[in-house]
C-alpha cells in the first residue's frame, strides 16, 4: 500500500557530504602496538570528532549475522500488544530501564509538543539486587526488566557484551585523537554506564512537521554512541552553518558520534552535534543505538591535553552519574522528581 508523504521545509536535508568512513580495524589489536594504518586513522577520528562529531565506522569486527538477530529479536518485542509490552513499562524500573512508550521520550523539548514517534527499550548492565551498588541505592543501577520471550534474553545480552567491547576500542581511538595514552580512559571505566536501546519508529503518513517528528533535534547525553540503523533510513546530522544532512545507512557500517560528556570532557575541542530522525520512508523503520558511558563515579573535567595554557575550562566539573541524570530528567517526564541524590557506592 503506498502513502503520501508531505515533508515540511524545515524538515529536508542536504545529502550528505560531511561525515567521513572509518577503517577501525586497527584498534581491534589492542592498545600499544603498532599497526599498520593506525596513524591516520587516529588523524581521521581526530578531524571527524572535531569538524562535525559524526564518522562511519566500518572495519569494527561485529558480525552481521549477529546484528541481524538482535533485529530479529526487537521487532518480535514491539510487535507484541501493547498489555505486554507494558509488563516491562519504563516506570516500573528503579534504574531507568524496560520499555517506553510512543510519544513519552521527548528529545527536543523546545519544539516537539508531543514527543517522539517511537517507541523503545533500555537494557544497561544487568545488576543483581544483592549488589553493592545496587543495595545502597546507586541511581542507574540494578537488574533490567526482560520480556518474558524464550531466547530473547540471550541474543541481547550477547550483544549487549559485544558492543561493550567496540565501546572500549573506540574510546581508546579517542583518546589517541586527543594526544593521550590510548589507555588513558580504562580507568575511568570501571561499572560502565552503557545503554542498548532498540528502537521502533512506526511509519508516518500525510504532512509530517517538527510538531512530531521520529526524533527531536538533540545531542546525545554521554560519552560516545554506536549506531546501527536499518535501511529505512531517515537520520539527518546537522553541520555548523546549519544545514541538515542525511546520513542514510551504510552497510557494514557503525554510526559513531560525539555526545555531550566528550565534548565537556575535551572542552569543546570534540563537538556534540544536533542530529534527529525524520522516517519518511513509509514503512517501519528499526534501529540499535548503544550509549558507551564511564563509571558513575568517573570525574568529567577538562582533559590535560584540551586547555590551552592560561585558558579557563568551558565546562564546571562534574561527574558521569551526575551528568546523566541530569540529562535523563529533561528527556523522560517520568524521573523528574524521583531521583535523589546520588550515595556513594
Amino acid at each position: 500500500m503506498s502513502h503520501t508523504i508531505e515533508l515540511d521545509f524545515s524538515l529536508r536535508a542536504a545529502r550528505l557530504d560531511a561525515v567521513p568512513v572509518i577503517d577501525i580495524s586497527p584498534l581491534r589489536r589492542g592498545p600499544g602496538q603498532a599497526v599498520p594504518g593506525k596513524v591516520a586513522m587516529v588523524e581521521a577520528i581526530g578531524r571527524a570528532c572535531r569538524e562535525i562529531g559524526f564518522f562511519y565506522a566500518v572495519g569494527h569486527g561485529v558480525p552481521q549475522a549477529q546484528i541481524d538477530a538482535v533485529y530479529a529479536q526487537a521487532r518480535r518485542f514491539f510487535d507484541l500488544p501493547e498489555a505486554l509490552k507494558g509488563q516491562i513499562a519504563i516506570e516500573r524500573s528503579s534504574c531507568h530501564r524496560g520499555w517506553f512508550r510512543l510519544g513519552s521520550e521527548n528529545l527536543d523539548p523546545a519544539k516537539q509538543d508531543a514527543g517522539d514517534f517511537k517507541e523503545g527499550l533500555k537494557i544497561g548492565r544487568d545488576l543483581a539486587p544483592d549488589h553493592e551498588r545496587v543495595r545502597a541505592g546507586l541511581p542507574l543501577h540494578g537488574p533490567n526488566q526482560w520480556p518474558d520471550l524464550p531466547g530473547w534474553r540471550d541474543v541481547m545480552q550477547a550483544y549487549y557484551d559485544e558492543m561493550v567491547e567496540l565501546g572500549r576500542r573506540v574510546i581508546g581511538g579517542f583518546a589517541l585523537a586527543l594526544g593521550l595514552d590510548e589507555a588513558f580512559f580504562e580507568p575511568l571505566l570501571g561499572i560502565t554506564m552503557t545503554t542498548l536501546a532498540p528502537l521502533h519508529y512506526p511509519p508516518q503518513t500525510g504532512r509530517i512537521t517538527e510538531r512530531q517528528i521520529g526524533a527531536g533535534a538533540h545531542t546525545d547525553y554521554g560519552c560516545l554512541t554506536l549506531l546501527h540503523q536499518d535501511a529505512a533510513g531517515g537520520l539527518q546530522v546537522r553541520r555548523r552553518d546549519g544545514v541538515w544532512l542525511d546520513a542514510p545507512p551504510l552497510p557494514g557500517s557503525f554510526v559513531v558520534n560525539i555526545g555531550d560528556m566528550m565534548e565537556r570532557w575535551s572542552n569543546g575541542v570534540f563537538r556534540s552535534t544536533p542530529h534527529r530522525v525524520v522516517n519518511v520512508s513509509g514503512a517501519d523503520r528499526y534501529a540499535l543505538p548503544f550509549f558507551f558511558d564511564p563509571d558513575f563515579h568517573a570525574p568529567v573535567e577538562c582533559l590535560p591535553t584540551c586547555l590551552v595554557e592560561g585558558q579557563a575550562p568551558r565546562f564546571r566539573p562534574t561527574t558521569a552519574g551526575v551528568h546523566m541524570l541530569e540529562k535523563i530528567a529533561e528527556s523522560f517526564a517520568y524521573t523528574r522528581g524521583k531521583v535523589d541524590s546520588p550515595r556513594p557506592a
